[in-house]
């Protein structure tokens, strides 16, 4: 169905037509101002080259069709009250948010210095693309934005976070035909099977497919329109096309559609929302809007076609300043907006460049949901304490932390059914969270067999095996004023690698403007990891999410690596609570021995770091060596060579040092939770043998410490790039993190141990051997191995 077919071609009255078109033409002229001008904002002399920008950058080719949706969008909400957003997926049409907030008013009100007049138009122009000023994408310097789009792929699965639990918002989600063609996009159509019209809201995808992407055409673009259409039903929506290049027809098919869509999404709502409503199936509304790229640009420059053609991508007259004909184009494309009929004497856009302008309370470029902070309300945590695990001696019993844990966070569901969310890649139940669907289920809203379980259109865990659409939603649902949590295998996360990047860097720069309120943290817990892949094998054993998040900025990033339980407990608890961090807590979902009583563990999670007494043979003296851990498993393997120095060379005097918050680690002034020299040299000695046991990669720790005065005394040991199926204790093995090395190693670093303890080395090597021996006949290991617990 096209909207030629459904909608009535006069949409729009003729005052309502000029009314839409004035102000599209007023957001272009502002958008193409922003790309060259420097000064004489509202032409009133002629151009100059003092007049241009040095260095001209930006993006023209998308960016008259967004302004062009904007128009449309305030027409509707004018016009109907409804409550929207918009997430403008074609990342580098940054122009056009900028334009339309200032012509809404919203942008001078936030900086003030950039009023609604000449002045502030030119402050406008200058700052775009320039130094000290804002970027050329939607940023998070930009009103109305939740997200920048530098990077491209991610517009729908950031609009489905914003509208699940929000059932009266609308989020128009511009979809980019450069974009699309991205394997997030690609996944992203799939989110229309978990949204349910009775408690979320709508997501109203526009895919503007103007042809072309920097230097060639787009596929979506392309392709016959009966597969396109095709392609669209297939994935469960309504499409209307809208298509054309004049502009009066365009404005009238468009403003007919948007109606239609917007009925359409009211009736879904509706009846979903009765009694025994039906929300199952329900096929959604979207645009496929056909617009030619750069539109009411320059037609031709140097003989060369560039409007609809690639050559309009960027900037489409590129030597203004040398070329007298390129500056006599620019001028005559920005005279062919009538500026003067749009602006006043003072540079303010006159009343009636204004009328489609929505109420305050209704603008798209001041919505409360775009500041999502400003929504934001803290989670009903229960008392982490209640869900403790009694711990009578230290490394006796063994317990699954994350089992422990989906506990806590069942009623952590329960206790907020509105507002957390759980997202993960079809791995909730595996990473022993399973305690959740006691409070809840998979979000789902298609088909369901009587074989399922757990399955409903109310669901509160999101599954889809696609860790950037998973991370797509929960970043949307965090940026418009929501908690949640996402977990995952370690290996996989790396998936989402660059989604990270952008959020951090979105997180950066939020933290410095006053008005953005702060968000919750995004937390991620990473279990099913690398030493424990005990039938996944090498493919599944990648540790280096750590080292990815951990050179982004240090205000942002924590990571944590509780080595229990209770530990679990307490690190999770804090996280919940924390406000624009990325926090990365990883444990282990297979039994593994409890150490810390829970006032224990509190009180080791808030130092981060600390000594094991217990575990410790220097009795307060002056220790001769000093063995760390961080992880669950290098804490057991430090825990058992301990033991084994204890037993085998009394005299020894061993300190035990967990780290449970990684960053500690950091050199003094280089993160805020930064040890001072002094704290560090305190746990760790400034001259004495520290031998460290690290889940992650051994050199992390060395760059974490290097300006630490003990770091020439520093041995790691982690993992290697050495893996496969085997058993728990042969992964170890494999990369040297055996208890067996560990001694070895405090054998070779402690001075005057080496010839001393030259059997007990040797007898280290020997016991390497039967462990790999004893897997290779049996296929387990050891009983002393598997059995082993901690004994005073």
């Amino acid at each position: 169905m096209t909207s030629t077919e459904s909608v009535p071609r006069q949409a729009l009255t003729v005052t309502e037509l000029q009314e839409i078109d004035r102000y599209w033409r007023a957001a272009n002229y502002l958008s193409v101002g922003q790309i060259y001008l420097q000064d004489n904002p509202l032409l009133r002399e002629p151009l100059v080259p003092e007049h241009i920008k040095p260095r001209l950058l930006g993006h023209w080719g998308t960016t008259p069709g967004l302004n062009f949706i904007y128009a449309h969008l305030n027409h509707q909400i004018r016009s109907r009250g409804t409550e929207m957003m918009w997430i403008v997926g074609p990342g580098h049409g940054g122009p056009s948010p900028v334009a339309t907030a200032w012509l809404d008013g919203v942008y001078s009100q936030i900086y003030p210095d950039v009023g609604r007049n000449a002045e502030g138009m030119r402050r406008l122009f200058r700052q775009f693309s320039f130094p000290g000023g804002v970027p050329s994408h939607a940023a998070p310097e930009t009103p109305g934005s939740i997200h920048e789009g530098g990077e491209l792929g991610y517009a729908l699965a950031h609009a489905f976070g914003a509208a699940f639990d929000n059932p009266d918002l609308v989020v128009a989600a511009v979809v980019g035909d450069g974009e699309a063609e991205t394997g997030a996009l690609s996944g992203s159509w799939q989110s229309i099977r978990f949204l349910n019209p009775a408690r979320d809201g709508a997501v109203l995808p526009i895919l503007h497919l103007n042809g072309y992407k920097i230097a060639g055409p787009t596929v979506l673009a392309r392709i016959p329109e009966e597969d396109l259409l095709a392609q669209m039903r297939g994935h469960g929506y309504e499409p209307h096309v809208v298509a054309g290049d004049d502009p009066d027809t365009v404005h009238q098919l468009m403003a007919g559609t948007l109606a239609s869509c917007l009925e359409r999404i009211d009736t879904i709502r509706f009846r979903a929302r009765q009694e025994d409503g039906d929300i199952a199936n329900v096929r959604w509304p979207m645009i496929i809007l056909r617009t030619p790229k750069g539109w009411t640009g320059p037609r031709a420059v140097d003989g060369k076609p560039v409007e609809d053609t690639w050559r309009s991508h960027q900037v489409p007259l590129a030597a203004t300043r040398e070329n007298p004909e390129h500056l006599r184009l620019l001028e005559e494309w920005l005279r062919s907006y009538r500026p003067e009929e749009l602006f006043d004497e003072h540079g303010a856009p006159r009343p009636e460049t204004t009328t489609v302008v929505p109420p305050p309370d209704r603008r798209i470029s001041s919505s409360p949901h775009a500041n999502g902070g400003l929504l934001l309300r803290d989670l009903l945590l229960p008392d982490f304490r209640d869900y403790a695990v009694e711990v009578e001696r230290p490394g006796v019993d063994m317990v699954e932390a994350t089992r422990v844990l989906g506990g806590f966070l069942r009623d952590v569901v329960a206790a907020n059914p509105h507002n957390f969310r759980i997202m993960g890649p079809d791995e909730t139940q595996s990473n022993r969270l399973g305690a959740v669907f006691e409070s809840t289920d998979r979000a789902w809203t298609t088909e369901r067999l009587p074989v399922d379980q757990q399955l409903s259109p109310d669901g509160r865990v999101m599954e889809v095996l696609n860790e950037q659409l998973c991370q797509g939603w929960l970043e949307g649902y965090l940026l418009t004023g929501r908690h949640g949590l996402f977990n995952s295998y370690e290996a996989f996360i790396h998936i989402v690698d660059s989604m990270v990047n952008q959020h951090a860097k979105w997180l950066k720069v939020s933290r410095e403007l006053p008005w953005r309120r702060p968000i919750s943290s995004l937390n991620y817990l990473l279990s099913s990891h690398v030493w424990r892949q005990d039938h996944n094998g090498f493919s599944h054993q990648d540790p280096g999410f750590i080292d990815h998040v951990v050179n982004k900025k240090p205000e942002i990033i924590r990571v944590y690596l509780p080595p229990d339980c209770n530990t679990l407990l307490c690190t999770m608890d804090h996280c919940l609570r924390s406000r624009n961090f990325i926090n990365v807590v990883i444990a282990g979902k297979q039994p593994q021995l409890t150490y810390l009583p829970m006032e224990a563990a509190i009180a080791h999670c808030t130092r981060g770091a600390g000594i094991w007494e217990w575990a410790s043979s220097d009795e307060g003296a002056e220790p001769d060596v000093v063995l760390a851990c961080a992880g669950d498993v290098p804490t057991l393997e430090t825990l058992a060579a301990a033991d084994l120095l204890r037993r085998h060379l009394p005299e020894l005097r061993v300190r035990v040092v967990n780290v449970v918050d990684l960053m500690r680690l950091s050199n003094e002034g280089e993160h805020p939770h930064a040890m001072t020299d002094r704290e560090y040299d305190t746990l760790f000695t400034r001259d004495k043998p520290v031998i460290f046991a690290f889940h992650g990669y051994p050199w992390l720790i060395h760059r974490l410490t290097y300006r630490r005065a003990g770091h020439p005394n520093l041995h790691v040991r982690g993992y290697k790039e050495e893996g496969t199926t085997t058993t728990p204790f042969d992964m170890v093995m494999l990369n040297d993190l055996d208890r067996f090395h560990l001694v070895m190693d405090v054998i070779d670093r402690v001075p005057g141990l080496g010839v001393r303890a030259a059997g007990l080395r040797q007898h280290m090597q020997d016991e390497r051997l039967r462990c790999r021996a004893y897997t290779r006949q049996y296929g387990e290991d050891a009983p002393d191995i598997r059995n082993w617990v901690w004994e005073p």
